[in-house]
């Protein structure tokens, strides 16, 4: 029996019999709203992969500071997943919440993980730092350490940005600054389809912003826009 991984030949068995290997090619979209996706030609199946935005980081400061933004949704015809919310930095310094919840049916569909939130240090009696949280998933934006801007999250992975860190002196001003948790990882689907349409429509969703730093703060950092694979099986 003889093989040929060429995409041009086949199987040949015992009896002389020839079947056609089943070959495979492979679309990437990065960006992209309400933009047309075309099926090509002999196409009998599509695994579409997608993945929405990461929420941003919030900013830090004495006044000022401002969550970070929700990640965009991405999408393929009805077909939709969530983006991660943005980092609080109220009084409750809450982390973002990863996206979940997109609608249309999916063969597999997984939540975003949340933000990390931040952690207080102290480094003398009369000074103290407050390090703003990582963002959620493998691409989320690592946490700033002491009094430093958020990191971005990874380009294109959906993971959240970072807070922004803020060191303050306890004596003056305790009481008086915040900051929060990172954003949350975009939700993730997968889609099987069989007999595709000639075209679709799709959109990839945009990283959360991250915040403009507060008051003698710093900035967050945003969250990484998501994506679309395409695998098409003739």
């Amino acid at each position: 029996m003889s093989l040929i991984l060429d995409g041009t030949a086949g199987v040949t068995g015992p009896a002389g019999n020839t079947t056609t290997l089943a070959v495979h090619t492979r679309q990437v979209f990065l960006s992209g709203t309400s933009a047309t996706y075309t099926t090509p030609a002999n196409c009998k199946q599509l695994v579409v992969r997608e993945k929405a935005g990461g929420g941003g980081g919030p900013s830090s400061g004495t006044a000022s500071f401002t969550n970070g933004g929700t990640g965009g949704t991405t999408s393929f015809n009805s077909i939709t997943v969530i983006g991660g919310t943005g980092g609080d930095c109220s009084t409750t310094g809450a982390a973002g919440i990863g996206g979940t919840g997109g609608a249309g049916s999916a063969s597999i569909r997984l939540p975003g993980q949340g933000g990390i939130c931040g952690v207080w240090q102290v480094n003398s009696a009369t000074q103290a730092q407050f390090e703003g949280g990582a963002g959620g998933g493998n691409g989320g934006g690592r946490g700033s350490h002491g009094n430093a801007s958020g990191a971005t999250g990874g380009t294109n992975t959906g993971g959240g940005g970072a807070a922004g860190g803020v060191a303050q002196n306890l004596i003056t001003a305790i009481g008086t600054f915040a900051t929060g948790g990172g954003g949350g990882e975009g939700e993730y689907a997968e889609i099987i389809i069989n007999s595709p349409a000639a075209t679709y429509t799709y959109s990839v969703g945009a990283g959360g912003t991250g915040s403009t730093a507060g008051t003698g703060g710093n900035s967050g950092g945003a969250g990484g826009a998501g994506y679309i694979v395409v695998d098409e099986y003739y």
